[in-house]
């Protein structure tokens, strides 16, 4: 009999489903049947169940935060079950052990993350079985079918173990070790707050500061325009002045003295030239591309949009949403016109059908084997939803995806750009600028009116030579205006391109190979956490450093934990560790020295500091943040752990919830079919993990009494009834 992991509940539920299965208490039971011979157990985890031990565990005088016992470097790095998920970890213990499981099928994400999840597990479990992999890039019955079919040999992908716990265990190095020292450092100067640091954060947040003091130092300065409007027998037109690459005026009397010269003289064209460009359809979605998107359209936060795909993703309607690639391979692309075909029916995207092309098979822009590593492009799958009974932002992203497919199917799009010079008196000249579509092509099913630059029009009659006069002139006066602002989806793509911002080109090419800072599927979490750290915030999708995220990049200075440069090398060679091509001792050997570097700068550039140390909203009380990292969203009124990730669990006002938000959504509503929770309630069931008998809860007509309880197995709030078998989900 095998045994079949998954990474989560529902994920699980969806590799059962294709066969006849039967739910039992905490896991499924696949009956025998021709793929499962002997039948099957189907168990998940439920995220990361397994968590690096903290500092304290390997000595307690690490508990306290002191510069003297930094840096803190594990010669070997322990695990252990995350005490809120212990349940969980036991039940597939239990499985794992059965004697009948004579093999286990490692079926999470297909990535780094989903590897580094299960094999935790089954490394601690103490159980040493035969290993698959399954590895799939879609959750439809077809798909999870074709990959029980075709499992990896589990050392195919080992490496991807290797790599994740490689990376997880630097960034443990560098987080912990980082936040330590600047904590410590920024105490000594009054500042008493914890500065978390990070290998991918620090480097994020540093652009994000540079930009902000960019647009704090710009100084605006006054400009004026001169603008013309011409009357060339009978054809009306606009041209703005120029003279060699300027075009604009110093002052407001050099302005007004063109506007002299020019005033009611006879005007000429001088020149016209047009330039046909060509623009073939965009590439299909990777995730970035698509978070930046959306959040361009919807003005979709990347967090938001990664939690929309991936429940598009566990019903089995898109592929993998995690994905690096814009391309799919030509098995993928065979698929396409069923799927198409599908899309047709529904109103909102039949005015694109009929297709311009059958098939975009042999079109290397969107079918290259070669460019799809672990997973193929954001695509939608054969499964197609209802649209009418999707929720509306999962429609908006569905759609989005399908425009994008649909397009790859249009002819590109041309477009003439037309330059007209003007020239009055013979003397002062104007430009002119306009733009004719010749082929609409793709941009039928992408373009939005708004995308488009605004461009003057040009008479399609207008000649050279042709002569005519001034109709009116108008002197514009203006301001330069700062850079702007990079909103959350511009972030995603700045993160992505960040070796433009290295002046080393070797290393450029190595975060272009390893797609800049961070990754596909952490870009979001980063950014959340920059938000969470208080280090910046989000007003109007414009995001701003805050005060505190500006004095530590200040303090980071030319530290390289604020450079993308660390981030470039570590890709590169984490990249060869998943390749196999390179030692996980030997990257960590260099972690630990490079960490005991960052540790030794801090302390000596802190006597260096030269900026303004300003006063911070507390964000813990004061003293805290000297004695644990854990406890640096700590508030006056915690009401117990959360039961997911064991950081307090506080009053938020409209709801109770966690303080490890973004990275932990768990919380309580305050009024539960229409009961309202109280505190006291909330700590017991938090620190007894269930609640009294609760009356006064109604659904429909009917009133009834039930205790709440924490179901572990299920990540979720329940009702226990006292006549009840199983606590009833309270969603």
């Amino acid at each position: 009999m095998q045994l079949i992991i998954a990474e989560k509940p529902d994920q699980g539920a969806k590799l059962a489903a294709p066969f006849k299965h039967k739910k039992q208490q905490g896991y499924i039971e696949i009956a025998p049947c021709s793929q499962f011979p002997e039948g099957a157990y189907v168990g998940w985890a439920v995220g990361h169940i397994c968590e690096l031990v903290p500092p304290e565990a390997y000595d307690p005088a690490f508990k306290r935060w002191n510069l003297n016992t930094l840096p803190i470097l594990p010669s070997k790095f322990q695990h252990k079950v995350t005490p809120s998920k212990a349940k969980q970890f036991q039940l597939l213990k239990d499985l794992l052990r059965r004697p009948n499981v004579k093999e286990i099928i490692i079926a999470s994400d297909a990535g780094r993350e989903g590897e580094y999840i299960v094999r935790i597990i089954i490394q601690l479990s103490g159980v040493k079985k035969p290993m698959k992999r399954l590895w799939i890039s879609s959750l439809t019955p077809k798909s999870v079918v074709q990959g029980f079919s075709n499992l990896l040999e589990e050392d195919k992908t080992r490496n991807l173990y290797y790599e994740a716990v490689s990376r997880s265990c630097a960034d443990w190095l560098v987080g912990m070790n980082g936040s330590r020292v600047y904590s410590l450092l920024f105490q000594r100067r009054g500042v008493r707050e914890v500065f978390s640091t990070g290998r991918v954060q620090s480097p994020t947040l540093a652009l994000i500061v540079a930009r902000e003091k960019e647009i704090q130092n710009f100084k605006s300065e006054p400009f004026w325009e001169l603008k013309a409007q011409f009357d060339m027998d009978g054809l009306d037109y606009e041209g703005i002045w120029f003279k060699g690459e300027q075009t604009r005026f110093g002052s407001a009397e050099e302005a007004e003295q063109a506007r002299l010269r020019c005033e009611n003289k006879p005007a000429g064209i001088t020149s016209i030239h047009t330039e046909r460009k060509e623009f073939q359809p965009p590439q299909l979605f990777n995730l970035s591309a698509l978070q930046a998107a959306a959040n361009q359209i919807y003005k979709y936060s990347p967090q938001q949009t990664l939690n929309i795909l991936q429940q598009l993703y566990l019903e089995g309607y898109i592929s993998y949403p995690r994905s690096d690639s814009a391309y799919v391979t030509e098995e993928e692309a065979k698929q396409f016109p069923d799927i198409l075909q599908k899309l047709s029916r529904f109103e909102s995207l039949s005015s694109y059908f009929p297709l311009p092309k059958e098939s975009i098979l042999g079109n290397k822009r969107f079918v290259n084997a070669s460019k799809v590593s672990d997973h193929y492009a954001i695509v939608p799958t054969e499964q197609v939803p209802n649209l009418m009974r999707l929720k509306e932002e999962q429609r908006c992203l569905y759609e989005l995806i399908a425009k994008r497919l649909i397009a790859a199917h249009y002819e590109k799009a041309i477009i003439n750009y037309t330059k007209l010079t003007t020239t009055v008196d013979q003397e002062e000249t104007f430009v002119t600028k306009g733009k004719q579509i010749m082929q609409e092509g793709w941009r039928k099913v992408l373009y939005r009116q708004e995308d488009d630059d605004v461009e003057a029009m040009i008479p399609p009659q207008l000649v050279e030579g042709a002569i005519g006069h001034v109709a009116s002139l108008l002197v514009k006066e203006g301001k330069t205006q700062p850079p702007k602002r990079y909103t959350e989806g511009q972030l995603i793509t700045l993160m992505k391109t960040a070796g433009k911002h290295l002046d080393n080109s070797e290393l450029e090419k190595v975060l272009e190979r390893t797609e800049g800072l961070g990754t596909e599927a952490t870009r979001a979490g980063i950014i959340s956490v920059l938000k969470d750290r208080k280090y910046i915030e989000v007003k109007k999708n414009m995001v701003y450093a805050k005060p505190k995220g500006i004095m530590l990049i200040d303090a980071l200075g030319e530290s390289v934990l604020a450079s993308a440069e660390m981030t470039a090398k570590w890709e590169q060679r984490l990249h060869e560790i998943g390749k196999g091509q390179a030692s996980p001792q030997s990257f960590m050997e260099q972690a630990k020295k490079l960490t005991h570097k960052l540790i030794q700068d801090a302390i000596e550039n802190e006597k260096s500091w030269s900026f303004t140390i300003q006063p911070l909203e507390q964000e813990e009380p004061e003293g805290k943040a000297s004695q644990t990292q854990s406890k640096e969203n700590t508030q006056s009124d915690e009401l117990g752990p959360c039961p997911i990730c064991t950081k307090p669990v506080v009053d938020k006002k409209v709801i109770y919830g966690c303080t490890g938000y973004p990275s932990c959504r768990f919380t309580i509503s305050k009024k539960i079919l229409g009961k309202s929770i109280s505190t006291a309630t909330v700590k017991r069931l938090l620190t007894k993990g269930e609640t009294a008998m609760l009356k006064g809860f109604k659904k429909g007509d009917k009133v009834f009494e039930a205790a709440l309880v924490w179901n572990a197995t299920d990540s979720k709030i329940a009702f226990q009834f006292k006549t009840a078998a199983k606590p009833a989900s309270t969603k």
